[in-house]
């Protein structure tokens, strides 16, 4: 036994029990994330086809052979792309369950909260493009 837990042993039971709630509060945030991607994958439809182009952009990815820093790049930008994308779909849904007949000022959130998902998108076009225009080039 060391000498904090000879000197200490409520000590050392409290750590461990704030160690042990901790770990369970993460568990518990992890199942509520992965119940918030499923639910995003099962009832938004931008997300479904984004999910599909994403998939295809990756079998294409293989297929030319783009580097790994062009895998990162790519896995980035779909990310940034899915995590607005979820985001707009949150902001419109509490915009509709707080205010439910149309209202100028929930009208401009969620324009805002669609513009965010436009400026992902352009990026991840910027990306795909600077990736795969070489591969396109030697096509031609």
């Amino acid at each position: 036994m060391s000498n904090f837990e000879h000197k200490y042993p409520i000590q050392k039971q409290k750590i461990q029990n704030i160690m042990i709630s901790f770990i369970k509060g993460r568990l518990r945030s992890f199942k509520y994330a992965f119940r918030g991607s499923y639910l995003l994958l099962k009832t938004e439809h931008s997300i479904m086809a984004q999910v599909v182009i994403f998939s295809l952009l990756i079998l294409i990815g293989f297929y030319v052979g783009i580097s790994k820093q062009d895998w990162i790049n790519q896995t980035l930008a779909m990310g940034l792309v899915l995590g607005i994308e979820g985001m707009n779909t949150a902001v419109e849904k509490l915009a509709d369950f707080v205010h439910k007949e149309d209202h100028p000022k929930i009208g401009f959130i969620k324009d805002i909260s669609a513009g965010a998902v436009t400026f992902a998108a352009f990026t991840f076009i910027i990306i795909l493009v600077i990736t795969y225009y070489p591969y396109i080039l030697n096509l031609i």
